[in-house]
């Protein structure tokens, strides 16, 4: 018998990306191996990437943490990465732990794993100890998270940032568009690429294009935090032509 495992997402309310995203990824895991999934979403108001609405928006994900735990998920994520490293450096351990016990209050043990975390958390495990990663920020949101990084012993060794901080435009970018855009990087020396840092910008279809011609691994917010959801369910971290740390090998 197929088990059905529930993925519980705390969005954005602009956020377009991460309910295709991660569905998409695991329905393509779903044709190589016999786990299931539904999905299900709870969203904070959030129109524009500032680090006012940025704040604002981080102050309802326990509302959607206990509305999440209703449907009692088994696992869920808090996917916006920027509103979590723009909170100040390692404050994804302080949200992680607060959201969880928020949720678990009613009885239940749900794990929570969140998008900055889980990219901080893939990189260590690849031991990518050098990145080059491509942002649709504003430039300092970028500088935000490339110092997250920097306290999380990653080395940004160059950026590129789309200065969108419209957050529906930002959704509505080619998903290809990383594919090119990757070649305005300095990667010599890098030991991966973050093709998208920010969970909003389509890159699924890029990660594997790239990948075959930089010979570097790619990683993106949304690759990182479905990583982080298997893990977080006992699943292997395997998805086909998602990038090297959704090979299985991590």
């Amino acid at each position: 018998m197929k088990t059905t495992h529930r993925i519980g997402l705390i969005v954005p309310s602009s956020n377009t990306t991460m309910e295709t995203e991660i569905p998409a990824m695991l329905r393509d895991r779903e044709l190589m191996l016999p786990d299931r999934f539904s999905f299900h979403a709870s969203r904070m108001r959030m129109q524009t990437v500032s680090k006012a609405q940025l704040a604002a928006m981080d102050k309802e994900s326990d509302r959607c943490a206990v509305e999440l735990s209703d449907a009692q998920v088994e696992v869920m994520g808090y996917a916006c990465l920027v509103a979590i490293m723009s909170q100040g450096k390692g404050y994804h351990r302080s949200a992680q732990a607060r959201l969880q016990a928020v949720a678990n209050s009613g009885g239940g043990a749900t794990p929570l794993v969140s998008s900055a975390g889980a990219l901080v958390e893939g990189l260590q495990a690849m031991k990518a100890w050098r990145v080059s990663i491509i942002t649709p920020y504003m430039r300092p949101l970028t500088q935000t998270v490339i110092d997250y990084l920097g306290h999380e012993g990653i080395e940004v060794i160059d950026s590129l940032s789309l200065e969108i901080d419209d957050n529906l435009a930002v959704g509505r970018l080619d998903p290809k568009n990383p594919a090119n855009l990757w070649k305005r990087l300095n990667v010599r020396g890098a030991d991966a690429i973050v093709a998208s840092a920010c969970v909003q910008m389509p890159s699924l279809a890029s990660v594997a294009m790239i990948e075959d011609a930089s010979g570097l691994p790619v990683v993106t917010g949304a690759t990182a935090t479905t990583w982080a959801m298997l893990r977080s369910l006992g699943l292997a971290g395997k998805v086909p032509n998602a990038g090297a740390l959704l090979s299985g090998r991590y």
